[in-house]
């Protein structure tokens, strides 16, 4: 299945480059974090493909599912422990003190999913047509990408 993931341009502190990060690698985790069980809980699996974009922008890159781990139930005390084990793939070179102040904010969230990303490859950026996914949507299970890609023609990785 293919999905696509809409970043923010800045997560956790102001100067967050995460598509960037995704793309040289730094990033190995892409985490979702949530109140309800929405998309794409329990939509992932191992050899998944995810587009990414960030919001207002096209689709720029592409990675392979190797791993999804997922947590429900979450406590101040589970969420401090996922940051703690998987934070420097979550958010590369954000300080533990960021973290920690980031995580604060998730005291909320009751659900998390961790998607763990390998073979990334810069694509030729193209247009997606979200039109069915809800305008506020960030995570949309898309089936074959071609079912939103707005162009006729088939994704090329970019050397």
């Amino acid at each position: 299945m293919d999905h696509v993931a809409i970043l923010r341009k800045a997560r956790i502190s102001k100067n967050d480059n995460l598509l960037g990060d995704i793309l040289i690698g730094k990033k190995k985790i892409e985490s979702r974090w949530y109140v309800n069980k929405i998309s794409p809980w329990n939509q992932l699996n191992v050899g998944d493909h995810v587009y990414f974009k960030e919001s207002g922008c096209s689709v720029t890159a592409v990675a392979v599912v190797s791993d999804v781990l997922q947590f429900e139930n979450l406590t101040k005390e589970s969420i401090k422990e996922i940051l703690q084990k998987y934070g420097s793939k979550i958010a590369p070179g954000t300080t533990d003190e960021k973290l920690q102040k980031w995580g604060d904010k998730l005291i909320n969230k009751r659900y998390c999913i961790l998607v763990f990303l390998e073979n990334v490859q810069k694509l030729e950026p193209f247009e997606i047509n979200k039109k069915g996914y809800g305008i506020s949507s960030a995570w949309l299970c898309v089936g074959k990408i071609e079912s939103v890609r707005i162009s006729s023609t088939s994704p090329q990785t970019t050397s």
